[in-house]
């Protein structure tokens, strides 16, 4: 299973959901690299290759776990960045967020994000999330072709 294990983009402004996040994705061996941003800016330079991110690897990541609520740039306008952007528009985004609100979910999905998830309060419920999302897209889910297999 290895072999299939991608990257993963998670931005998200929270240490705490951030070390939940990376110990759920961990311990159960599902990305072989994430990468955390703290707010839509980075997340938006990683993704373009610019500022401190241009010397990394090419290719895109697997799948953008995206917080809505960041601070600079929030994860509406990352997304709408990234559906309006050729080289970007497929990658799957799942907006990841304590948002409940109907707007941000209608807007989520006219922007074209692929799931919508609110990040549960109880602790061993977030990890069952992460584990399940990162279970899905990195590794079930078959990207569009052309798209790189594993990380770089």
């Amino acid at each position: 299973m290895s072999g299939t294990l991608k990257r993963i983009l998670l931005a998200e402004d929270s240490p705490e959901d951030v070390e939940l996040t990376l110990a759920a994705l961990g311990e159960h061996h599902l990305a072989s690299e994430v990468v955390v941003v703290g707010d839509g800016v980075e997340a938006l330079d990683y993704l373009h290759r610019r500022g401190g991110f241009r010397d990394r690897a090419p290719g895109n990541p697997t799948v953008v776990l995206l917080d809505l609520k960041m601070p600079r740039l929030d994860g509406l306008e990352v997304l709408r960045d990234m559906k309006e952007d050729e080289k970007l528009r497929s990658i799957p985004v799942v907006m990841l967020t304590s948002s409940r609100e109907e707007s941000d979910i209608v807007e989520s999905y006219q922007l074209g994000v692929n799931a919508y998830v609110v990040k549960p309060v109880v602790f061993q419920e977030f990890v069952d999330v992460v584990k399940n999302l990162g279970l899905f897209w990195a590794v079930l889910n078959e990207p569009p072709p052309g798209s790189p297999r594993k990380a770089a």
